[in-house]
């Protein structure tokens, strides 16, 4: 479909997280983070409500007009729907923020949306791009390599989703749960705390058994919901749980082996001691 939002990513300007989604084939962006990026404001949704009532008094422009209510990942590891606009919006935007920041991210964003036309052209140039902010950071090769695989395998049982008529939003989110659950016993929002995250990509903090359980868990569901063909929600929660179990099932088996448990509260890559610590 045409206004199909198709996937999120998360963007980063001056090592501060911007969450941003492909809509109607274009980026659009959280105008909550980027508030909280350029104002360094302690409560972005205050500072943006009041700025919307404040514009449009003295300039009579509702913001809300160019926004869009889409869906992205929350920090309690739901998808929630949150302010977006468009490069041209976001630019609007700016010009109502009294920010020194205001002019290298205006550059930064032109960049973003330019790099989005490059990659509708050659949508292999995402793929590398996303790789390359993950070297950029210090991840490993070989980490690199199964988190690249674990968003493949995420997308395809996602697309497994979509055509068995299971809703994308809630219902992805209450499965993810499920397969999460049967994998690690705990949710992924439960699997945030603990580890101490906020609005920190849960994945992005794993290390590589969890990201290969994680994997284990969402490609059996995938191939157990082709198996059975599972239809609508129901039929796929319990196929969920099914999947999940499977990879609970061979964590446990090596928990048992090793005795050493595959969950950890360390954070990948958060401190230098505890990088030290996973390798």
């Amino acid at each position: 479909m045409e206004d199909e939002v198709v996937t999120t990513r998360i963007a980063i300007f001056q090592k501060k997280e911007i969450r941003k989604v492909i809509y109607k084939n274009e980026w659009w962006f959280s105008v909550i983070d980027i508030v909280e990026t350029l104002t360094g404001s302690v409560n972005s949704r205050d500072y943006w409500f009041k700025m919307k009532i404040r514009v449009k008094n003295e300039d009579g422009f509702e913001p809300s007009t160019i926004c869009r209510q889409l869906k992205l990942l929350a920090s309690d590891g739901k998808m929630r729907e949150t302010d977006c606009a468009n490069t041209e919006g976001i630019f609007r935007i700016i010009q109502s923020i009294p920010s020194p920041k205001a002019e290298p991210f205006k550059r930064w964003l032109a960049k973003v949306g330019y790099e989005r036309v490059q990659e509708i052209e050659d949508p292999e140039l995402a793929t590398k791009r996303t790789r390359a902010i993950y070297k950029a950071k210090g991840y490993s090769n070989s980490w690199i390599e199964k988190r690249m695989r674990g968003i493949e395998v995420r997308e395809t049982l996602t697309n497994e989703w979509k055509n068995r008529e299971v809703k994308e939003g809630k219902e992805y989110a209450i499965l993810t749960a499920e397969i999460s659950k049967a994998t690690f016993g705990m949710t992924p929002s439960q699997y945030q705390k603990f580890k101490g995250l906020k609005k920190e990509n849960l994945r992005d903090h794993m290390n590589d058994l969890e990201l290969i359980f994680t994997m284990l868990g969402e490609a059996s569901t995938t191939e157990i919901a082709k198996s059975k063909d599972a239809q609508g929600f129901a039929d796929n929660k319990i196929v969920a749980k099914e999947g999940g179990s499977i990879a609970g099932n061979a964590r446990k088996d090596l928990e048992g082996k090793t005795g050493k448990e595959v969950s950890t509260s360390k954070n990948y890559l958060s401190k230098p001691e505890d990088r030290k610590r996973l390798k």
